[in-house]
């Protein structure tokens, strides 16, 4: 099966599983999605897992976030996620995670991350590559509005420069559950159809009375689309960015349970 994205070849930092976005991101931006590949945790969490909250031994998720922290030479600021729309402003790194579900860094060597283990990150630069940010969108924080305060968190930016082919803001949407696995209520779709009549071509009936697949990418997209954001690359919501159904690459709790790891999408100017 194809990578979704090119990973980082014969890289010496990191695992060459690792996911490079495929972004027109302007100079200074770096950004990278982890995998399961590179670390030390064991079991169902093997082997980078990120997450400190799921059960994994603490020494193994500290090693992985300093392997992590290494690879890229920026700060990975971890949030603590409730699957809500707050949006943290990241400056240099204190104690505590954020309580937020996105974040916004404009410092350079601090690297805006979102964990997830099915949820969708969403990278986010400017087109001047002075702001960075990334988002956990989940259905909740979705349709909550998670993405609309990440992007207003950008506030004024430049016009857009049609003859450079600038964009005030740029995303990149990673692995997630994609839309042949990510089984949902009708309360989950009259929440988007509420929202956005169009969200209705998202979702495709189930096997079950009241019950729906729903298209997680395509949702992002529409609410990108919406707020103006037109520059959107990554995820197509084909199979090799399912996190379902590539065990070996991606932690999936909606796969494994409780007992899930996390990976990590981060963003960040150099």
């Amino acid at each position: 099966m194809p990578k979704p994205e090119a990973a980082v070849a014969g890289s010496p930092a990191w695992p060459a599983d690792w996911i490079v976005p495929d972004w027109p991101a302007p100079p200074g931006v770096r950004a990278l999605c982890t995998t399961r590949a590179g670390g030390v945790s064991e079991g169902g969490y093997a082997s980078l897992n990120l997450g400190d909250h799921v059960g994994d031994h603490p020494g193994h998720v500290a090693e992985n976030r300093r392997r992590l922290r290494q690879a890229i030479g920026a700060e990975p600021v971890f949030l603590r996620q409730v699957h809500g729309t707050d949006c943290a402003a990241l400056a240099t790194p204190g104690p505590g995670a954020p309580t937020a579900d996105a974040a916004l860094a404009d410092a350079a060597g601090i690297a805006a991350t979102v964990m997830v283990a099915d949820c969708l990150p969403v990278l986010l630069c400017s087109g001047d590559g002075r702001r960075v940010a990334a988002a956990h969108c989940g259905w909740r924080g979705l349709a909550a509005g998670v993405l609309e305060q990440a992007c207003a968190s950008f506030g004024p930016l430049a016009p857009v420069d049609a003859a450079q082919g600038a964009t005030k803001i740029i995303a990149w949407l990673g692995p997630c559950i994609g839309p042949d696995a990510f089984e949902v209520g009708d309360e989950v779709r009259a929440a988007f159809i509420a929202h956005a009549a169009e969200a209705a071509a998202c979702f495709r009936p189930g096997a079950r009375a009241g019950k729906w697949l729903a298209d997680l990418p395509a949702l992002t997209r529409q609410r990108l689309q919406a707020l103006g954001v037109g520059s959107v690359h990554g995820n197509d919501g084909s199979a090799p960015w399912c996190t379902v159904g590539n065990p070996s690459r991606f932690f999936s709790h909606r796969r494994d349970g409780a007992g899930s790891g996390r990976f990590a999408a981060l963003v960040w100017r150099v």
